[in-house]
C-alpha cells in the first residue's frame, strides 16, 4: 500500500518556472521558516516539459526536487496534460474540445482537449512516462497528482458521439430496446437503425440527456484512471497516486473518479471576510467558490464522501481568489479558522493556491502565499503561524475520522437530470440548473444551523450496505431530491426505516426511476405506506411562506420558519400533520408529516425548506444527540473526530468579530499549547479564534 502522509502536510503549489527571475534559495527557505512540509510542482507547464514534438527537457525540475529535499519538504509531482501546449494544438486541431457539435472551442486557455482522441492520448503518455521515469526514484516525492481539475468540458466531437452510440448499442442490445426504456414514441423519436440517433445539441429528451450525462463522466474516469495505472508502472510502492477535483466540474462523479485512485484530494475555494461570520444571514447563491461557513464544511464533508476516508487540501484560498475585480483577503484569523475546519472534517494536507501571486497570465490577480513584490507579509505570517500549530500538533490530528450525526444521501446522477431539466425556477422564473444543489444544501445547512454534523453518502455508497446496520450505525438518514432512483433503492429506504432509522424525505424523491422516467405510482413511489402520505399535485411559489407547528405537534418551529420555491400537495393517509402553511390556499396540505413504521419513522418536508425550518427538523429528528459539546454562542461552531489512536478530539471555533465563551464539559488538553485544562474551565475566544482540544 501506497504511504499515506503520517502527519497533516502544509504547503503549497510552486512553479519556480512561472518566477520572473530566479530565486529557488530563497523561496524554499522562507517556506521552511513557514514550517512547509510539502509543495505540489509540475503539472501545469507541458509546453516546458515538451517545448517541441519529441524534444523533452526535463532536467529543469531537479534542483526544486534537490532543494526541497535538504529542507525535509516533500514533493507532490503532477502530470501536466489538462494544459496542451501550442504545438500539439497546431499539429492535431481535431484534438480540440468542442462545446457543440462542429465547432472547436478555441485554444488560449486550458483543457481545451478531448482527452479521449487516440492523437492527444498518444502525446500524453509520452510525456508521462518521461516525466515520472525521470524522478520517481527521487527520495522527496512523495506522491503523484494526475492532470488537475478534470471533467470541465462535456465533448460534442464526433469521435467522442460515435462511441456514446456503440455505448448505447453494448448498453441496451437494440433499438428496439431503447425505444421502449427511453420512451421514444414521444414527438416520433423512435429509432429504426443506431445511426437515427441525432446529436445532442437541441435534444429534448430528458433520457438521453441523463444517459450523455453519465457517459460523459465515464469518459472523465476512465482518462484518470488510465493515466493512474500508467504512473504506477513507475512509482514506488511507498508513493500514492491521486488527481485533484474541483467538484462542480460537469463531468466529475467523484465517488467513481477516487476509486481507481489511493486518496481523494480536492480544491474547495470559499469567500471569506464578512462571508464567513455566524450567525450566517446572507442569502447567495453557491459556486466554485462557496459562501457562508455552513458551505465551507459542506466542501469537506463532500471531498470525504469521495471515499469516506480523509483527504488532501491540494488547493485552497492563499488570497483573493476569483475574479480581478473582487478581492476579499482573510481578516486575520480566518486562514487559521478555516484550515482547522477542514482538519476536523478529514484533512490530512492544506496546501494554498499558491506560493507566490503571478506577474502574468490568467490569474495575475489571484494571490498567492506572496504578493506581487515577493516581500512576504501578511499573509506569510498567518500561514505561518498555522505552519507551527501543525508541527506542534504532529500525528495526532492526521486522517480523521469526524463525528457524524446525521447522513444525508448524495445522488451525481440526480444532479445530472436536474441541471439539464432543472426542477425549480431562478429569480427571473427561468430555470435554475443548480436545483438539486438548493434542496440538498437546504438540508446541509439545516443540520449545520442545528449544530448537527453531518456525513454525506454517495448512492453507490449507501445502497451497497445493509439497511438494518446502517441504520443502527446512522440513526438519522435526509433523502431529500433523490430523484434518479432505482425501486431497489427506494425500497432500501424503507428497509432502512423500518429497521429503526428516521428517514426525512423531500420534494422530488421517488419521482423518477433510472432512466429518468416519472413513475406510475403514487409520490414518494415505494414509500407512501411507510411515510404515511401521497401527493400528486405539487406547485412553485415565488416568495417564501410562513411554516407554523400544528396543535400538540412534537415539532417545535420558531417565528422565522418558511417554505420556499417549491410546495408538494401532501394527503395524509395514516401520517401525523406536523406543520402547516400559513396561506389561504395551501393551507390545505401539511408542509411537515412523520409516522412510525416498524421500528423507526419517516418523516416528509413537502417543501424547499429555509434555514430556520430545516434547523427546526434537523433538531427534532435527531433528539437524542448529545448536548455537552454544543456551541454556547451563535458565533460558534464545536465538531468531534476521532483519531487514529483513538483519541476523542474537539474543535471549537468563534466565527466573529466578538470575543465568546465555551465551558469545557470534560477536562481535555490544549493540543497545541499542550495545557491541561479542567472540566468546567471557561474557555476564551477571541475574534476569528478556533481551539483545538484532545479530551482527557
Amino acid at each position: 500500500m501506497p504511504k499515506l502522509p503520517d502527519r497533516v502536510l502544509f504547503g503549497a503549489a510552486y512553479y519556480h518556472e512561472y518566477q520572473p527571475s530566479p530565486r529557488l534559495e530563497a523561496d524554499l527557505d522562507l517556506m521552511r521558516e513557514a514550517h512547509f512540509s510539502v509543495i505540489r510542482v509540475g503539472e501545469s507547464v507541458w509546453s516546458t516539459w515538451e517545448p517541441e514534438n519529441g524534444v523533452f527537457e526535463l532536467d529543469w525540475l531537479q534542483p526544486v526536487l534537490d532543494g526541497a529535499q535538504q529542507r525535509g519538504i516533500r514533493v507532490v509531482l503532477g502530470t501536466p496534460t489538462y494544459a496542451a501546449p501550442p504545438w500539439l494544438a497546431r499539429t492535431y486541431p481535431e484534438i480540440n474540445a468542442e462545446r457543440r457539435t462542429g465547432q472547436p472551442m478555441g485554444w488560449g486557455v486550458r483543457q481545451e482537449i478531448d482527452y479521449t482522441h487516440p492523437a492527444f492520448l498518444f502525446h500524453a503518455e509520452r510525456v508521462i512516462r518521461r516525466i515520472v521515469a525521470r524522478y520517481a526514484d527521487h527520495p522527496a516525492v512523495i506522491g503523484y497528482q494526475v492532470d488537475n481539475e478534470p471533467g470541465a468540458e462535456i465533448f460534442h466531437n464526433r469521435g467522442v458521439f460515435q462511441r456514446f452510440v456503440d455505448h448505447l448499442r453494448h448498453t441496451y442490445g437494440s433499438v428496439e430496446e431503447l425505444n421502449e426504456r427511453w420512451g421514444l414514441t414521444y414527438w416520433s423519436h423512435r429509432l429504426s437503425t443506431w445511426a437515427d440517433l441525432w446529436t445532442p445539441d437541441a435534444n429534448g429528451q430528458p433520457q438521453y440527456d441523463l444517459a450523455w450525462r453519465r457517459f460523459q463522466g465515464s469518459l472523465t474516469t476512465d482518462f484518470i484512471g488510465w493515466q493512474a495505472d500508467i504512473v504506477r508502472e513507475y512509482a514506488r510502492d511507498d508513493q500514492f497516486v491521486t488527481t485533484c477535483i474541483s467538484y462542480p466540474r460537469p463531468t466529475v462523479k467523484d465517488d467513481d473518479l477516487t476509486r481507481r485512485l489511493d486518496i481523494t484530494a480536492g480544491n474547495p475555494y470559499y469567500r471569506m471576510q464578512d462571508s464567513l461570520e455566524l450567525p450566517y444571514t446572507r442569502e447567495t447563491g453557491q459556486g466554485w467558490t462557496t459562501d457562508g461557513t455552513w458551505a465551507l464544511y459542506q466542501s469537506a464533508d463532500r471531498m470525504y464522501s469521495s471515499r469516506q476516508e480523509p483527504y488532501l487540501v491540494t488547493e485552497t484560498n492563499a488570497q483573493a481568489i476569483g475574479a480581478p475585480w473582487i478581492n476579499e483577503p482573510a481578516y486575520d484569523g480566518q486562514w487559521r479558522q478555516a484550515a482547522w475546519a477542514l482538519v476536523s472534517r478529514g484533512a490530512t494536507m492544506i496546501e494554498y493556491w499558491h506560493w507566490h501571486t503571478l506577474h502574468f497570465g490568467a490569474e495575475t490577480y489571484w494571490g498567492g502565499i506572496l504578493p506581487h513584490s515577493q516581500e512576504p507579509g501578511r499573509v506569510y505570517r498567518q500561514l505561518a503561524e498555522l505552519g507551527a500549530e501543525f508541527e506542534k500538533a504532529g500525528e495526532l490530528v492526521a486522517g480523521l475520522t469526524p463525528d457524524a450525526d446525521v447522513a444525508l444521501v448524495y445522488s451525481t446522477d440526480t444532479k445530472w437530470a436536474l441541471q439539464e431539466t432543472p426542477m425549480l425556477p431562478d429569480a427571473d422564473r427561468g430555470p435554475d440548473r443548480a436545483s438539486y444543489e438548493a434542496v440538498f444544501g437546504a438540508f446541509y445547512r439545516g443540520a449545520f444551523d442545528a449544530s448537527l454534523e453531518a456525513r454525506i453518502v454517495h448512492t453507490g455508497q449507501l445502497f451497497a450496505e445493509d439497511p438494518a446496520e446502517y441504520a443502527t450505525r446512522q440513526p438519522v438518514l435526509v433523502a431529500a431530491a433523490l430523484l434518479i432512483a432505482s425501486d431497489d433503492e427506494l425500497r432500501w429506504l424503507e428497509r432502512y426505516a423500518a429497521a429503526g432509522g428516521h428517514l426525512l424525505l423531500g420534494i422530488r424523491t421517488g419521482y423518477e426511476d433510472e432512466e429518468a422516467r416519472a413513475r406510475p405510482e403514487r409520490k414518494p413511489a415505494f414509500l407512501t405506506e411507510a411515510a404515511g402520505v401521497w401527493y400528486d399535485e405539487f406547485s412553485t411559489i415565488d416568495r417564501p411562506l410562513s411554516v407554523v407547528a400544528a396543535a400538540d405537534s412534537p415539532l417545535q418551529l420558531p417565528e422565522d420558519a418558511r417554505a420556499t420555491r417549491w410546495i408538494d400537495g401532501l394527503q395524509l393517509d395514516g401520517g401525523e400533520w406536523l406543520a402547516s402553511y400559513a396561506h389561504p390556499h395551501f393551507s390545505r396540505w401539511p408542509a411537515v408529516t412523520t409516522r412510525a413504521h416498524g421500528a423507526g419513522r419517516v418523516t416528509y418536508v413537502g417543501t424547499v425548506p429555509d434555514p430556520a425550518l430545516a434547523a427546526a427538523v434537523l433538531a427534532w429528528a435527531a433528539p437524542d444527540r448529545p448536548t455537552a459539546w454544543r456551541p454556547a454562542a451563535d458565533t460558534q461552531t464545536v465538531t468531534g473526530a476521532t483519531a487514529k489512536d483513538g483519541t476523542r478530539l474537539r474543535f471549537v471555533h468563534n466565527w466573529s468579530w466578538l470575543p465568546s465563551e465555551f465551558t469545557l464539559p470534560v477536562a481535555a488538553r490544549d493540543v497545541l499549547t499542550d495545557a491541561d485544562l479542567p472540566a468546567g474551565e471557561t474557555l476564551r475566544l477571541g475574534p476569528w479564534d478556533v481551539r483545538v482540544l484532545a479530551e482527557r
